[in-house]
């Protein structure tokens, strides 16, 4: 992609611009119980241009890389930007820049897999299960990964190249129980290519083993007993709540909108324990699981601390709405494909560890839960939210107790961050975020895990 040289169409830019070229690539196998029921691998890419005059946009697109297609894009978005200035007049200033050229290359330096060897080796780890676990009634293993890779060149002098892959596995057993069927999933994977992330399949099994030995407990399990309880949140809990419950509210567009985060600014809205931060790249001195250096507007990407001890301190921006609030942009503005326009986003957000073991959370609670593992799950600009719970344990007088099945939690996400007395040391991540704003976009999601008080679903 690099070879297309867009800076030579630099001369061609009337006003403020963004081009961009940007491709997605993705392998999808899935196995159902033996059976090779999926095998997709697909790519879909393209170029295109954005023009801001005066507060209104232009975009045009196309699926072609030539060079006439390049400059007719940036002819069109030209054209579509006037157009709007002239029908919207909205005589706005100028965005801020925040110009850098930046490289980016997170793929792999090892020899590439087939198609052909990606399926044996999903084919393997289904065998594996087949062979040691009979007693399942069903079984799914499938393999996920996306490389995005983008070039761009902005009027303001940025330049980015990036190639940002993710392979993920996701494992999904279940089990009949009195004609009632039991599922339990999980997903191992990380940033980077499958070469750089996954190495032998046997690699896999000791976290096969525990997942089994999961389901069996959950087979066992109760309901839980629904109303207010002492839980603890574990990371990949904790970390959609930060992502949906808080995340979406800070997004300054959604601000703009109406989000209960508009009157909350330099108030507070969580426990003085609680800070939460949409890292950039790097967290506590490690890789992020989605490193985002630049952003799609060309902005060099900074962390934004949205709250800090409890107070809500900064939301999410792009260019425009940071000359709105007169602030830096924060480089958030991510696009799916070439065929979208950038949209605030999150990178990668999480609340900061603490300084509690789990082990002294879990002996603080009397009567509660423990709930690790979060399935599908919604929330709302006035930060209230609802997420499934597909495992978790009770705790009685201070230790584990049984498993439970299915539950919801819900609340309302600031009213509940002030219920947190406690907070982990352990920084984890949820591998495999992937955010639904109008368009799909990967992102990292985590933290610590959080004692706090919620609202649990029963029967």
């Amino acid at each position: 992609m690099q070879q297309l040289g867009l800076e030579k169409y630099a001369p061609v830019f009337a006003g403020y611009t963004e081009l961009r070229a940007h491709e997605n690539h993705t392998v999808s196998i899935g196995f159902l119980k033996g059976n090779n029921v999926r095998n997709v691998k697909s790519t879909i890419s393209g170029v295109s241009a954005r023009v801001y005059q005066h507060g209104s946009w232009g975009f045009a697109s196309s699926a072609d890389f030539t060079d006439d297609s390049i400059r007719q894009v940036i002819k069109a978005a030209s054209a579509n930007a006037a157009f709007l200035d002239r029908k919207q007049n909205k005589g706005k200033q100028s965005l801020p820049a925040r110009p850098i050229r930046a490289e980016h290359d997170y793929s792999t330096a090892k020899p590439r897999l087939t198609q052909k060897q990606l399926i044996e080796f999903v084919k393997q780890i289904d065998q594996y299960i087949a062979g040691k676990y009979p007693d399942l009634a069903s079984r799914y293993v499938s393999l996920n990964c996306l490389d995005m890779e983008k070039l761009l060149l902005t009027s303001d002098g940025s330049y980015s190249y990036s190639l940002n892959p993710r392979s993920l596995i996701s494992i999904s057993f279940t089990m009949d129980k009195g004609g009632n069927p039991i599922e339990l999933y999980d997903i191992f994977g990380e940033q980077g290519q499958f070469e750089d992330v996954f190495g032998d399949p046997s690699d896999l099994y000791p976290d096969i083993d525990q997942l089994y030995e999961q389901l069996r407990h959950k087979v066992e399990g109760v309901y839980a007993e629904p109303g207010i309880k002492d839980c603890i949140l574990d990371a990949d809990l904790g970390g959609i709540l930060a992502h949906e419950a808080i995340g979406h509210t800070t997004e300054a567009d959604l601000v703009l909108g109406g989000s209960v985060a508009a009157k909350f600014m330099d108030k507070q809205v969580a426990s003085p324990l609680v800070s939460l931060v949409d890292f950039a790249h790097h967290a506590l001195g490690k890789a992020c699981p989605m490193p985002i250096f630049v952003d799609d507007e060309g902005t060099e990407a900074e962390d934004a601390v949205i709250i800090d001890q409890g107070i809500l301190r900064s939301y999410l921006h792009n260019k425009e709405s940071a000359l709105h609030y007169g602030v830096k942009p924060t480089g958030n503005a991510r696009a799916w494909s070439f065929a979208d326009e950038p949209l605030i986003r999150m990178r990668n957000t999480a609340i900061l560890p603490g300084k509690d073991s789990l082990e002294a959370m879990i002996s603080s609670i009397d009567d509660g839960y423990y709930l690790i593992r979060p399935s599908n799950g919604q929330a709302d600009t006035t930060s209230e939210f609802m997420f499934g719970v597909v495992l978790g344990y009770e705790i009685k007088n201070g230790k584990l107790g049984r498993a439970i099945f299915d539950t919801t939690i819900s609340g309302v996400a600031f009213d509940m961050l002030k219920t947190v007395t406690m907070v982990s040391n352990e920084m984890k991540w949820l591998v495999s975020g992937m955010c639904g704003k109008k368009q799909p976009m990967p992102v990292g999601m985590g933290g610590p895990a959080i004692k706090c008080r919620v609202n649990i679903g029963g029967r």
